[in-house]
């Protein structure tokens, strides 16, 4: 049977959701993995968001907290707000206490993808204060270290990212992730995919 790879995301200007289409394909160029793309559930009303510029949702299905207990491992994307990751996706995370109670997804590998607007904006506070939410459900923290090779030590462009994972800079929302931001999210999504299947092969 096929490990099940969620990729669950929350994304306002498409910067995150443009990372988690490129997870998607990295995933699915292992074998044996079924991936699906998720998004979370939005909290803001429409004239909010109007208001802040964010184009329509894509047709990406949203996820209920319930259906996460479906999946052998997931790669959770998220922007930043103020160094952390968006109060969207914790809103997500906060409905899921049935599955903390039952400890459902305790032993399942999560990695994690992340957009911020800047170079000091969060990409490596953003995952590290994430992480406490896996810790408590019992998720396993798959961080991709350094196995994106010669892209992780880029110095000649702006490029997002860290051992913690994939990532990108928004900048004003105007910027868009790079074709090294995308390689490492497509590299990312494979690694992780990897690591599901070997899981659910001893499990």
């Amino acid at each position: 049977m096929a490990a099940k790879l969620y990729i669950v995301y929350y994304s306002m200007y498409g910067h995150v959701e443009k990372l988690a289409q490129e997870i998607k394909k990295g995933a699915e160029s292992v074998e044996g993995v079924e991936v699906k793309l998720w998004q979370v559930p939005e909290t803001l009303p429409e004239d909010v968001l109007g208001l802040m510029g964010a184009p329509p949702k894509s047709d990406v299905p949203v996820i209920k907290p319930n259906e996460l207990s479906e999946a052998d491992g997931f790669i959770f994307g998220f922007p930043t707000r103020f160094g952390m990751m968006a109060g969207q996706f914790k809103a997500f995370l906060d409905a899921t206490g049935a599955l903390w109670r039952t400890q459902q997804l305790a032993g399942k590998p999560a990695g994690l993808f992340y957009s911020t607007g800047s170079q000091g904006g969060g990409q490596e506070t953003t995952p590290l204060t994430a992480i406490t939410q896996l810790v408590h459900h019992g998720m396993i923290f798959v961080p991709i270290g350094y196995t994106f090779g010669a892209g992780m030590f880029e110095m000649e462009q702006v490029k997002g990212g860290s051992p913690y994972g994939a990532g990108t800079y928004a900048g004003d929302g105007s910027r868009q992730p790079s074709e090294i931001e995308l390689a490492q999210a497509f590299h990312q999504g494979k690694y992780i995919a990897g690591i599901t299947k070997k899981l659910k092969g001893t499990a």
